[in-house]
């Protein structure tokens, strides 16, 4: 296998690379040429804000074919295009055969929530110690227990002990893989309902469900009803500010509000959207990253 390295400006990237997935690339991949340099710029927004830029200033275009032979052609071929003029070739190397499954697999391992609170990929036994486990492989939909985010919604999950009133019915919010889900189950939820705007959460929350043997009903978020002991939403401070009324009448009086995806600069900025309904207060941190909770 040969990997064509190129380099090329802005705001000729998604021509480079239609062109190069026209010309029978196995892959095409794009970095920031300035990664890690004083010349980075981050690209990122939360969901319903626009990116600052739509992309690098300098990007590295990356195009694997079967054989040299291909790449050359396909070289040859971009060279005689008018837009080829501003990109530059960095090289063609020759890329070693691996395991890419094994190589993927083994960037995942056991992630530890509590010393008896584990989630574990399918591929790798439970530590000695894990007393309770959720069996979770990396997929499509956001939530594996490696992000902050997720290990602080767990941990308060396992904070409450299986005899808590708080998880008699749970809503899980923007379930993405359903980890926080079935991490109630694990600890004792019988009624709980997982909902997310995307059928593809939907679907992974169904099967990872399943493989834990945790009794979850997945959908839509109009399929969740009434109200509920706990709360969770795991998503990100623009989407949570915006659901604040949505979020805060589907708490039961007794009931806990827990909300993650925020960022510590955001508290004040989310204390304020709830302010009309409830008091939030932070409940845990980890890496920049906060868990905010409230009472009904």
């Amino acid at each position: 296998m040969f990997e064509l390295r190129l380099m090329c400006p802005e705001h000729q990237v998604e021509t480079l690379s239609d062109a190069l997935d026209a010309l029978d690339a196995l892959s095409v991949s794009v970095e920031d040429a300035d990664a890690q340099t004083d010349a980075e710029q981050a690209l990122f927004g939360e969901p319903g804000m626009p990116p600052p830029k739509d992309g690098w200033q300098r990007s590295r275009v990356l195009a694997l074919y079967d054989t040299r032979e291909q790449a050359n052609d396909a070289l040859a071929l971009l060279q005689a295009q008018d837009f080829f003029a501003e990109c530059e070739v960095l090289g063609l190397q020759h890329v070693p055969e691996q395991d890419w499954v094994r190589l993927t697999q083994s960037q995942f391992a056991p992630v530890e929530i509590t010393p008896e609170f584990w989630i574990v990929p399918t591929w790798h036994e439970p530590p000695a110690q894990a007393r309770i486990v959720i069996r979770l492989d990396p997929g499509l939909a956001f939530g594996t227990g490696t992000h902050p985010t997720t290990r602080m919604c767990l941990r308060w999950i396992a904070g409450q002990g299986n005899a808590s009133s708080a998880l008699s019915r749970v809503l899980d919010y923007g379930c993405g893989s359903g980890i926080l889900a079935i991490g109630a189950a694990k600890f004792g939820a019988a009624d709980i309902d997982a909902v997310d705007i995307d059928p593809a959460a939907v679907e992974s929350t169904l099967l990872n469900a399943q493989a834990n043997h945790a009794d979850v009903r997945a959908g839509l978020p109009e399929s969740a009803s009434g109200v509920y002991q706990t709360v969770l939403a795991n998503i990100l401070a623009t989407p949570l500010k915006v659901l604040a009324p949505l979020l805060w009448s589907r708490v039961a009086p007794g009931g806990a509000l827990v909300l993650a995806g925020i960022l510590e600069r955001q508290a004040q900025e989310l204390q304020a959207a709830y302010a009309p309904y409830c008091k939030l207060a932070v409940a845990d941190a980890e890496d920049g990253w906060i868990l905010m909770t409230a009472m009904r």
